[in-house]
């Protein structure tokens, strides 16, 4: 026989345990949150799991069979615990506990022998039903954060589901035989399959890691850090994807050029903060009022730029008096600024996405802004082009 299943056990374990060192020591940098604590944990624990069951007739059973087999069932549950954490899902520890006791009290009172059939069973179902929520949270962190290691996630979690299947229905029927290690020797391809998605699983995790870390920081380098709003290089980048999907569907689009009304002198009078509160107050009225496919972006000091797939400028200005009038709601419910509050005056340009370019229709909607303030500011003009089609 090429392979030894007790060898392959223990050099699982060291695996397992390396990992888990390495996972601990990420979480003790200080630049994570508590995610890496619960997946160190869980592969020391399952590292050390299987220890005790690779020494099985070599240390007392008590020790390799209940509570081996337990440690390693606790392991498992931390790596859901911790892809939870994650997600920032709740913990709900009754479940957990109930989900230990559940494995812990008949591996204890199945300890003799002719309870190894029982023992198999038992652990695959639990392990199966453990990789099963994992397969579920790998998947719903691709579709709320579109993280793609994720599906992979999934993808490394969703065989072992099918393998613990297996294994428990080999159990069952007879040929997994009466004891783990056998004295005229068993199969070792079934664990050395289940130690290598271990292994793998280990690595995907950290990738997510990997992954959420990337995607935080081409958020922070596209993003306003006041307003939350996109900055220039993020409209830019919003810009070109809506050009790129111009070729699939029609690629009409507005956008609104919005400029705080005397922004510069409420900010000497009331002071930077007061300023950047309006600052925040009109993005908060701006989302209030735009489709989750609208682009909010920060054009720099007190302007923004809307972007509006699929609208007509006619339908734009609709959209830009609602923002104003929200944003005069949410000044009256702060109520920190003077009876002369801050108003919009609003330019609108159209154009198509898949040939307008971004500073052509900037200039188009600056010059319908421009005509808004000679006009007495506070009001929405739209562009002379788009009200001539």
């Amino acid at each position: 026989m090429l392979l030894d299943l007790r060898t392959i056990y223990l050099a699982g374990a060291i695996t397992c345990l390396i990992i888990g060192f390495v996972q601990l020591s990420a979480y003790a940098t200080g630049r994570f949150e508590r995610w890496p604590l619960w997946w160190g944990l869980s592969n020391l624990l399952i590292g050390i799991g299987l220890i005790g069951v690779g020494l099985r007739d070599i240390i007392p059973d008590i020790v390799s069979i209940p509570l081996a087999n337990t440690v390693s069932w606790i392991g498992y549950l931390l790596v859901l615990f911790g892809v939870r954490s994650f997600a920032g899902r709740p913990a709900r520890l009754p479940l957990y506990v109930l989900a230990v006791a559940a494995a812990a009290v008949p591996l204890f009172l199945w300890n003799e022998p002719d309870g190894f059939v029982r023992r198999i069973v038992l652990v695959s179902a639990l392990v199966m039903a453990c990789d099963a929520l994992l397969v579920r949270e790998g998947l719903l962190l691709w579709r709320r954060e579109k993280l793609v290691a994720g599906t992979i996630l999934a993808a490394l979690f969703a065989p072992t589901v099918v393998l613990f299947a297996l294994r428990a229905w080999l159990a069952m029927t007879g040929q997994l035989g009466s004891e783990l290690f056998p004295a005229e020797g068993a199969d070792p391809w079934l664990a050395v399959t289940g130690t290598a998605f271990l292994l793998l699983r280990s690595g995907a995790l950290l990738l997510l890691a990997a992954e959420r870390s990337r995607n935080t920081l081409v958020s922070i380098a596209q993003h306003d850090p006041l307003t939350g709003a996109m900055n220039r290089s993020g409209l830019e980048r919003a810009m070109a994807q809506l050009a790129n999907d111009a070729g699939k569907r029609p690629g009409q689009l507005a956008l609104l050029l919005i400029d705080i009304d005397h922004f510069k002198t409420f900010n000497d009078s009331h002071g930077h903060a007061a300023g950047d509160r309006i600052l925040e107050l009109f993005a908060e009225a701006a989302r209030s009022e735009l489709r989750a496919s609208d682009i909010l972006a920060r054009h720099g000091g007190d302007e923004f730029v809307i972007v509006l797939p699929h609208m007509s400028a006619t339908e734009a200005a609709r959209v830009a008096n609602r923002i104003r009038a929200a944003f005069g709601r949410v000044l009256s419910d702060w109520g920190g600024v003077p009876l002369q509050q801050p108003t919009l005056s609003i330019g609108v340009a159209e154009g198509n996405a898949a040939s307008s370019e971004l500073e052509t229709l900037l200039q188009h909607a600056d010059e319908a802004l421009y005509r808004s303030k000679r006009l007495g500011r506070d009001r929405v003009q739209v562009q002379i082009r788009a009200l001539a089609t």
